[in-house]
């Protein structure tokens, strides 16, 4: 994220706590089991962001928090989203194309990771990450089409409010920080996440 360790332990800790109204939400209500992992991913993001944290402390490099960072940004995310959104929206087939695309994206990224180092570098007030992927041109398409375009294709009116703010998000990111862009758009993604909060309570307690 952008500014300072400090900046991402705040906006992680606020983000997460979403996350976790979100979870409770859905308990409380006993609301389909199913819209669990987009309840959660608010939490899973704000962890993502105080993880950034240790990158900022540590001065970048190829550290663990280097690591563990990369591991939720590049193969999970694009598994996660698209995989959360077919289980939330039931009975879509055309959400089984983004999740099919998450699933071959995350494999290549996660042998790109196990076989290929990844770095963090400082860069002023945002940090820039550094991995080493064949055919990055590919697996970002398919990444981006997994995780953005899985909100789209959902046909709920909405995630897909959602779909507009990340794909300004990313428009934006890219624009002002290109390469930065990992970092800066996840960012964007996690405040952007607090939708959800709204969206599940929105999902009706009889679908359950």
């Amino acid at each position: 994220m952008c500014w300072s360790a400090e900046a991402d332990l705040v906006a992680g800790a606020g983000i997460a706590a979403v996350g976790v109204a979100g979870v409770a939400c859905v308990v409380r209500a006993r609301t389909a089991p199913r819209v669990l992992p987009l309840a959660a991913l608010p939490l899973l993001l704000g962890a993502h962001q105080m993880i950034e944290a240790a990158v900022w402390a540590g001065d970048g490099g190829t550290g663990p928090a280097t690591v563990l960072w990369a591991v939720i940004a590049l193969p999970l995310l694009p598994l996660w989203v698209p995989l959360g959104v077919l289980l939330a929206v039931p009975g879509r087939r055309t959400l089984m194309v983004p999740a099919a695309v998450g699933v071959l994206t995350a494999a290549a990224l996660v042998y790109a990771l196990a076989t290929r180092p990844v770095s963090a570098e400082i860069r002023g007030h945002t940090v820039g990450y550094v991995p080493d992927l064949p055919a990055a041109g590919l697996i970002v398409a398919g990444y981006l089409f997994a995780t953005i375009g899985s909100l789209l294709l959902s046909g709920d009116r909405g995630l897909r409010v959602l779909w507009v703010l990340v794909t300004v998000g990313a428009l934006v990111c890219v624009l002002l920080w290109r390469t930065e862009f990992v970092s800066t758009w996840c960012a964007f993604a996690a405040v952007c996440s607090v939708v959800l909060l709204g969206w599940v309570r929105g999902v009706p307690a009889k679908a359950a």
